[in-house]
Parts: structure tokens; sequence; C-alpha cells
């Protein structure tokens, strides 16, 4: 069983790393055998990270904005002078934005929708490479899409262009893990609920008023996000293909 889910030596980059729910992941990889390389936009922030998951095992910084085309082919480049293959890529970075229906801006839509569902496929295909790579060592290589409850259900919050974007993520990793799996690289998703983060306040700032919704009585932890992470990732996961992994807690059903 050990080997099962174990990731050692296992090479992993996690977007938005050194915050929320990515840096989670990391830790979990870290703590499961793997090298671990973060991103982030800000770059003291991504340093600061890394030093401090360095204490789990070898992490590396590489700030870069995958938001646009040329910071994904920065973030490539930059990875690409540490290794010659990559085993893991957890597609995490992410943004969200709300607003009333009849005041929704264009702006709003496309930050979220550019950084959330765009961003994914094509750091996915700078990348495909290095995957291959991977997938040569005798072992599949992983594509995990951080998607989320509201692109399953509906929430009653106006985050128009974010639930179309996790939506969207759904639907493309079921795309992406077709054309893939056959070169095995296989792609899957998790769709978290409440998770404390900068992006969660909510879950973050009023845990227990949050869990007082959630069917398990609490918002989730490290450890819920790191195994489910780490599941996919592993030999555990290898016959998940294209399916989202929701881990909420059981907010998608009472939801109904």
């Amino acid at each position: 069983m050990d080997d099962l889910f174990s990731l050692a030596g296992r090479t992993a980059l996690v977007t938005g790393g050194s915050r929320g729910i990515g840096r989670m992941i990391a830790a979990g990889f870290l703590k499961a055998g793997a090298r671990v390389f973060i991103s982030s936009r800000k770059a003291a922030a991504c340093d600061a990270a890394a030093a401090e998951l360095s204490a789990l095992g070898p992490c590396t910084s590489l700030p870069a904005d995958v938001s646009s085309a040329d910071g994904i082919q920065a973030l490539v480049a930059a990875l690409a002078a540490h290794t010659a293959s990559l085993d893991i890529l957890v597609n995490n970075a992410g943004a969200a934005w709300g607003a009333p229906f009849d005041e929704f801006p264009e702006g709003g839509w496309d930050k979220v929708v550019d950084l959330n569902l765009k961003s994914p496929f094509f750091l996915t295909q700078a990348l495909h490479g290095l995957l291959k790579a991977g997938a040569a060592g005798g072992h599949c290589a992983k594509v995990i899409n951080i998607a989320s409850i509201d692109g399953v259900s509906v929430n009653p919050q106006e985050t128009y262009s974010y639930a179309a974007s996790k939506a969207g993520l759904i639907h493309l990793t079921r795309r992406m893990a077709l054309r893939l799996a056959p070169e095995h690289i296989v792609v899957s998703a998790i769709a978290p609920g409440a998770f404390a983060s900068d992006m969660n306040r909510d879950a973050r700032d009023r845990a227990d008023e949050i869990a007082r919704r959630i069917p398990a009585g609490r918002i989730g932890c490290q450890d819920d996000m790191a195994g489910a992470a780490i599941f996919l990732a592993s030999r555990a996961g290898d016959y998940v293909v294209g399916s989202t992994l929701v881990v909420d807690g059981g907010v998608t059903h009472a939801r109904g």
C-alpha cells in the first residue's frame, strides 16, 4: 500500500502553489516523496512559501504569471532548466469575481476565464513534451485540474465567470483525458468545497458558521486536500481518467 500511494522519485509542478489549496497539495506531495516546483504570480510570496515547504522535502520556487501566453512560456522554460521530465502537473492557479448580474464587467469575465479555463489548457499543451518524458519512465504522468463545486452545482453568489470557468474546466478535463490517455498521461480533476484560503475568505474567517451548512460538520483541512491529490497523482489513481473528484464534505448533495 505504501508503494501504491507513494510519489517517491516523482517530479511535480503546482501552479498557485504558494498559498491555499495549491500549498496544501504541494505539502502533501512533498510528504509523499515528490520533488515539487511551485509557481505563483507574486515572486516574494512564492520564494517564501518554497523556503518554508523545503522543510518537508525538495521544493523550488518558479514565479510566473500563467494568465498569459508569455507567462506560460517563461514558466515552461524555467522548469525545463531544472528537469527534463515532469510526472505531475497540478493546474491550480485561479481567480474569482463577484458582481450583480446587471453590473458584471467584461474585465471580470476575461480575467477569471483566462486564468481558470484557458491557462490550464495552454500550460498543459506547453508541457506536453515534459509530461510525455515523465510517462516514459515506467509510470503514468498525471495532470490534475483544480475545479470547484461551483462548477458542479449552483452557488447562490453572483460569481458568473467563476462558475462558468469551473464547469468548463470539468468538461475540458474529460476532453483532454481522452486525447492524452493513449500516451499514458492521465488527466483528472478535483472539485473542492470549503477550504480556508485567500480566495475563500468565508471559509477562512467564518469557519464555524460555514461548517453548519456542511453535512460533514466542518470545512476541509490540509489532509483532506492532500489525500485527494496524492490519490490521483500516485499509482492508485492511474485508472481514474477524465473524472472529477468532489471533495466537499457533502455540500453538493445538500444543495440538491
